[in-house]
């Protein structure tokens, strides 16, 4: 009896499996065998350990536990595989070496998705595949409901995202990209702890809706009777440790906006944010691409990857181009002839590109509009793009040469924007000007909100903040780029998803 469905199941058949199920634990409950009365089993091998070091283990005595994944039955044998963290195995169950009363139970109460325990010898079939041959078996949880059939699997999205646990369980796949995200986050922490940065957390929960663009999620604190907002960043508190002395620091944060969902996006994403005193903005650039390619070549064994279908080089410079040398490439358009605001408007007009600020655009508001609607979707291989306008850049220095612009960078792979960067603005009193702004801009926008200027920020500023470079860059976009996963999703173990009814 080969336990392999060739028919996508019925909700009937399901639901009918399921009762089934519940009547084989009820009987093992009733014969002093209950499933999930077990605590612990010395499971000594992984499935992968066995197969990797088969030369010293062959013949000798194992003892493993894990899910039942196949069952194929032939009288007084069965062939079936157990999987678990590491991998899949075979075992071969004979009635003989089992017992006969140990046998039936496995013919009869035994399902697929039953985990369980076994010790056996380690042996080679006749057509090569590393197995164990079981001289006892016995199960550690039963069960109730039946696993996906192998030849349909699990594919549905939907249910694939709401039940990650069984996505995991039949999906090996998936399995592998989220121990690839693991991976990724040790290798973040080992780049920057070789680096002298020291790793910190800072609030979740903060008492002010501040003026930046993201929207905030709002709480109540019961005890205190204020509202409270999870935090959209965690540059300000971090900021304030280097004004403290502690001089390179990072954060691996939970980062909450109250915004939509697409492919790239998720409310409850992500992100490392560094501080590093007394470096700017160039020398981040060095330390993004070495830290891309450091975590490329531990991670993937290269730094050659695809993405999509489109092959990558991280390993080699990545372009640098400033915003104005963008927007000239790409559309034409050159911000040094603009002599006016209204210049650059009609330059937009006649490009046909549409700027959210209207009548009140500046020169600075036209040229991230172009770069948004020209320039974005062409940086696909890694490409820095520096120099923005002060006009969307609130917390980063401007330059000393060209006040209308900042030292500010963002870099782009695959047309994506993955990361962040400033000469961080540490004049208190240019930034108290520019955070008034930014909130009287937002108030506009939303008129009911409480946006309010960070009075705490402003204060630790005058206090003094040395010359400090800042990053930030959302490391689930990172996963996706090394997993090659089209959608943020796919690398979140549970995305947010809209409860069903």
């Amino acid at each position: 009896m080969d336990e392999i469905m060739t028919a996508e199941p019925t909700e009937e058949e399901l639901a009918e499996q399921a009762r089934i199920r519940r009547e084989k634990l009820q009987k093992l409950v009733s014969e002093g065998n209950n499933p999930f009365a077990k605590v612990k089993y010395d499971a000594e091998y992984g499935c992968a350990e066995i197969k990797n070091n088969f030369d010293k283990l062959e013949g000798k005595e194992v003892s493993l536990a894990g899910r039942l994944m196949s069952r194929r039955i032939m009288g007084k044998a069965s062939f079936s595989h157990i999987s678990d963290r590491d991998g899949l195995i075979q075992i071969y169950v004979r009635r003989d070496d089992v017992g006969e009363e140990n046998y039936s139970a496995f013919k009869k109460d035994y399902d697929l998705g039953d985990i369980v325990g076994i010790r056996g010898w380690v042996f080679k079939t006749q057509t090569g595949e590393i197995s164990v041959h079981c001289t006892h078996i016995e199960m550690l949880t039963k069960c109730l409901r039946p696993l996906p059939e192998k030849q349909h699997g699990l594919t549905n999205a939907d249910i694939r995202y709401r039940q990650r646990d069984l996505d995991l369980i039949v999906n090996p796949e998936v399995r592998q990209a989220f121990v690839t995200r693991s991976l990724i986050f040790r290798e973040i922490r080992s780049f920057l702890d070789g680096r002298g940065f020291l790793e910190v957390d800072t609030p979740v929960l903060t008492t002010l809706e501040i003026g930046a663009a993201a929207r905030p999620f709002k709480t109540k604190h019961n005890a205190l009777d204020i509202d409270m907002y999870l935090r959209i960043e965690t540059e300000l508190y971090l900021k304030r440790l280097i004004v403290g002395g502690l001089e390179r620091v990072y954060e691996v944060g939970r980062i909450f906006r109250n915004e939509g969902m697409d492919a790239f996006h998720n409310p409850e994403f992500t992100t490392v944010e560094l501080y590093q005193a007394y470096c700017d903005y160039f020398s981040l650039m060095d330390l993004v691409e070495e830290m891309y390619k450091t975590i490329a070549r531990n991670v993937c064994g290269t730094t050659d990857i695809t993405y999509q279908g489109t092959p990558l080089r991280l390993g080699e410079p990545w372009t640098r181009m400033t915003m104005k040398e963008a927007v000239k490439k790409y559309c034409g358009a050159d911000y040094d002839e603009w002599a006016t605001d209204a210049d650059a408007r009609a330059c937009a007009k006649k490009l046909g590109a549409e700027v959210k600020e209207g009548e009140n655009a500046t020169k600075g508001h036209v040229l991230i509009a172009l770069f948004d609607r020209f320039c974005e979707d062409k940086l696909i291989q890694p490409t820095f793009i520096y120099d923005y306008p002060v006009e969307n850049s609130p917390l980063a220095k401007r330059k000393e040469d060209d006040p209308a612009f900042t030292q500010r960078f963002e870099y782009f792979i695959c047309a994506h924007e993955f990361g962040n960067a400033f000469s961080e603005l540490n004049d208190p009193i240019d930034q108290k000007q520019r955070f008034v702004k930014q909130v009287a801009e937002k108030k506009a926008q939303e008129p009911g909100c409480n946006a309010q200027v960070d009075e705490d920020f402003i204060t630790a500023l005058e206090y003094g903040l040395p010359p400090t470079g800042g990053l930030g860059f959302g490391v689930d976009r990172l996963v996706m780029l090394l997993t090659d996963s089209p959608t943020i999703r796919d690398v979140l173990l549970f995305p947010t998803m809209k409860p069903k009814k």
